[in-house]
C-alpha cells in the first residue's frame, strides 16, 4: 500500500507550517519552494486542509496559511483522512463481489487488522511528535565544525 501524492504531499506541507508556526502565516510560495511541490497543487490540497479545519487561510499580500491548532493536537490520521476520506489499505466490503461472504472471508478480517494497525498508528502521531522527528534529523546531519 502506498499513501497518495496528495497526502504525502499535505503531511509535507503541514510539518512544514509546524515547523514554522512561530512566524505565524507562511505563505503557499514559500511552502512550495521549501518542500519542493508544485503551488497550484498545493492551493488545493491546502483548500481540503482547511475544510477539515486542519489549517486556516489569511487572504491578501501578506496572506497564506497557519495551522487552525496547535501542532500535538492534530494527528497524521486525521491529515490522511482529509484528503483520502480513510486510512486503509483495502474497502473490500464495499466493493461489490469482492467476496461471497464477508461474515466467513478470512481476508476481510486480515484486512480489518492491519487497518486498525495503519490508523492507531498514524492517530497516535502528531504533527508535533513528526515535528520533534524532523529536528532531531536535521541535528543529526548538521555538519560539526571545530577550532
Amino acid at each position: 500500500m502506498k499513501l497518495s501524492t496528495k497526502s504525502r504531499y499535505s503531511l509535507r506541507a503541514m510539518l512544514h507550517l509546524a515547523l514554522n508556526q512561530r512566524e505565524g502565516v507562511v505563505m503557499a510560495r514559500e511552502i512550495a519552494e521549501h518542500q519542493n511541490l508544485p503551488e497550484t497543487y498545493l492551493e488545493q490540497l491546502m483548500l481540503a486542509l482547511r475544510k477539515a479545519g486542519l489549517v486556516s487561510a489569511i487572504r491578501g499580500a501578506h496572506g497564506g496559511y497557519m495551522l487552525a491548532r496547535k501542532p500535538d493536537a492534530i494527528t497524521l490520521a486525521q491529515i490522511v483522512v482529509a484528503l483520502e476520506g480513510s486510512l486503509s489499505i483495502a474497502d473490500c466490503c464495499d466493493v461489490p463481489n469482492c467476496c461471497v461472504d464477508p461474515v466467513t472471508c478470512a481476508l476481510k478480517d486480515v484486512f480489518d487488522e492491519v487497518n486498525h494497525a495503519l490508523f492507531t498508528t498514524f492517530d497516535s502521531l502528531t504533527l508535533a511528535d513528526l515535528a520533534r522527528r524532523q529536528q532531531m534529523k536535521e541535528l543529526a546531519e548538521a555538519p560539526m565544525y571545530y577550532i
